[in-house]
């Protein structure tokens, strides 16, 4: 059973709102007094565009985030340097991880899946790097429940192409159909997992969810792939 990280098993999102709050307050000023909705879209969508471009190998992990920075603050008229950059998206992690948790769902889900499907095990299919990741897992409760942490930043391959899916079935020595993964993006997750020969989940935790719009907008009589609202589903899912 293989699961995406960010927005499934961890509140990214959540997360995310509570660093970037707090490095707004700490900034002060006008960046402190604009909207707090409106400004957390931006952050989220730079997020996308940038984290995209590390992706694909056009950006390093570090100067993702600093492109990050520079398009956050360039509508309040400052241009870091690439170091005060850095140090502004430091501030914004700190507060980024004091707000790292599980969804409330996760430890019933995995204990309910290890009584109904004896022998399962668990893994991370993650768009990211390997040791931020895993720090992640670690902070959260999670590390000694995951077998292993198939991360696009150490396989070279992003979702959702198959070869991502392919590394994790090969991880755990078993062929691909005989995996199951879950995340909350349609089509990176569920469908890439579907594709490469997994059963895949989409999980749609609706406002708690990451997701945009173009990854979630679809009829769900149109879904190639089942729909969970919560990992509480999984076992009638995936049990034999």
């Amino acid at each position: 059973m293989l699961f995406d990280l960010d927005d499934c098993l961890m509140a990214h999102s959540r997360a995310v709102a509570h660093g970037l709050g707090a490095a707004r307050i700490a900034a002060g000023g006008a960046l402190a007094a604009a909207d707090a909705e409106a400004e957390l879209r931006r952050w989220r969508a730079l997020e996308e565009q940038h984290y995209a471009r590390y992706l694909t190998d056009e950006l390093d992990f570090l100067e993702q985030r600093r492109e990050r920075v520079r398009g956050f603050l360039a509508p309040f008229g400052i241009a870091p340097s690439p170091s005060e950059a850095l140090d502004w998206f430091e501030g914004y992690m700190h507060g980024y991880r004091a707000g790292w948790a599980l969804y409330d769902d996760v430890l019933p889900a995995l204990d309910a899946l290890e009584q109904r499907v004896p022998g399962i095990r668990f893994g991370i299919i993650t768009n990211g790097d390997i040791a931020f990741q895993t720090e992640k897992l670690v902070a959260i409760g999670l590390a000694d429940r995951i077998d292993h942490v198939i991360a696009s930043g150490e396989v070279g391959i992003a979702k959702p192409a198959a070869g991502i899916f392919e590394a994790a079935a090969r991880a755990f020595g078993v062929d691909v159909a005989a995996c199951a993964y879950v995340g909350d993006r349609l089509r990176t997750d569920a469908i890439g997992a579907h594709d490469a020969g997994m059963l895949g989940l989409w999980l749609d935790r609706g406002e708690l969810s990451s997701a945009l719009a173009s990854e979630s907008a679809a009829s769900p009589d149109a879904l190639p792939v089942p729909r969970i609202t919560s990992l509480l589903e999984l076992p009638e899912r995936v049990a034999p």
